[in-house]
């Protein structure tokens, strides 16, 4: 064996060892140089079941679904308004709030790595719910283009007051597109100038009058509307008895959920008719609410039904409640089915209409009953 041969070997076998020794030493020191995995870049996506532009708050389920995503995390935790920590591997979680109404919260989402490190964040956000403990019995989203639904609805074209309606109105009501159709998810009332004959009667205005083939015996109505704009205008939203034609108004007992003047442009009211009270009597009140956005904003015109009261609210603020102490057939004949009415009236015998007036529209998202 040669010298060289011999240095070689012995090189071979003492730098193979050290070589790798070392390589440990320098991955070591990398590793307590850059201590424990900590997450980073962590993001919170929460969306909202049912929100869309004119509903930003959901659709009154209360779900959410949430999605949260950072740099070297392996598991997340969620905490809801301060509960009860949820985990989740991959970020993603879906939940319910219970409470009734628009309410805020605030959703914290937590990232850990493998380290056991962590990094959190939180959004706060707003989420409409509807009443939970009962069912939903009608439900009319008017999502088809086209003519009202003629299975929930019956357009009433018919004066009943000698050629008229009620209250010294100035329109005849029709059955036509022109007046009443859905469009873009929503219905639209459309009350108009024109002259119009109907039945040898001739009118200056038209506009549409439907009229529920849905009824019922107590439950919570929520109607979620933008209102007319104009002086002359009376948009409504109510109920009427189903055995107005056995017993007649204002026996059958009728419920105001929604009125609007177009000349008290940014007031509403609500209010109930029997035979002893019909609007505000002594010791009833009329519930009232000022909403300069009624014409530029949808609102959730209520009205919870039961048989000790009827409460009315807007955008679940309560307005006020009747509920006779000692009730009678002629106070409180709501112990029957009731229909719902959408329309939107022109003048009135106690208001004028603007000679300009032209055209108005009352749009309605949905009308929704519980029970």
């Amino acid at each position: 064996m040669s010298i060289t041969t011999i240095i070689m070997n012995v090189k071979s076998e003492y730098f193979i060892p050290s070589f790798i020794g070392l390589l440990s030493m320098l991955t070591l020191a990398i590793s307590c140089n850059n201590g424990p995995m900590i997450p980073s870049s962590l993001n919170l996506s929460i969306t909202i079941q049912g929100a869309d532009a004119d509903n930003p708050n959901g659709d009154g389920s209360g779900n959410i679904s949430c999605v949260a995503t950072a740099k070297d995390a392996s598991r997340y935790e969620y905490r809801f308004d301060g509960g009860d920590i949820q985990e989740s591997v991959d970020g993603t979680i879906d939940h319910t709030f219970f409470d009734i109404g628009l309410n805020s919260y605030v959703v914290t989402v937590i990232a850990y790595s493998d380290d056991g490190e962590s990094i959190e964040t939180s959004e706060a956000i707003d989420v409409f719910r509807s009443d939970s403990g009962r069912v939903l019995l009608f439900s009319e989203e008017f999502d088809v283009d086209g003519p009202v639904n003629r299975a929930n609805w019956t357009a009433e074209t018919y004066p009943p007051n000698n050629g008229c309606w009620w209250n010294g109105e100035s329109q005849h009501y029709t059955d036509r597109i022109d007046n009443a159709y859905v469009s873009d998810g929503t219905l639209k009332i459309v009350a108009k100038r024109e002259q119009y004959t109907f039945e040898g009667s001739t009118k200056s205005y038209t506009s549409a009058r439907l009229i529920s083939k849905f009824s019922f015996t107590y439950g919570r109505i929520d109607v979620r509307a933008r209102l007319p704009i104009g002086e002359g205008t009376w948009p409504a939203i109510w109920t009427l008895g189903s055995n107005i034609n056995t017993v007649g108004w204002p026996a059958c007992g009728e419920i105001d959920i929604m009125e609007h003047w177009g000349h008290n442009a940014t007031h509403v009211e609500s209010a109930i008719h029997t035979v002893d009270c019909s609007g505000g009597c002594p010791n009833v009140r009329i519930g009232s609410k000022t909403l300069p956005d009624f014409n530029t904003n949808f609102h959730i015109y209520s009205v919870d039904w039961s048989p000790e009261s009827i409460d009315f609210y807007v955008d679940d603020e309560f307005l006020y409640s009747y509920n006779p102490t000692v009730k009678t057939s002629t106070n409180w004949p709501f112990t029957a089915d009731q229909f719902m009415i959408l329309n939107v009236a022109m003048g009135g015998s106690w208001f004028n209409i603007d000679p300009n007036f032209n055209q108005s529209i009352m749009e309605v998202d949905f009308v929704r009953v519980f029970q």
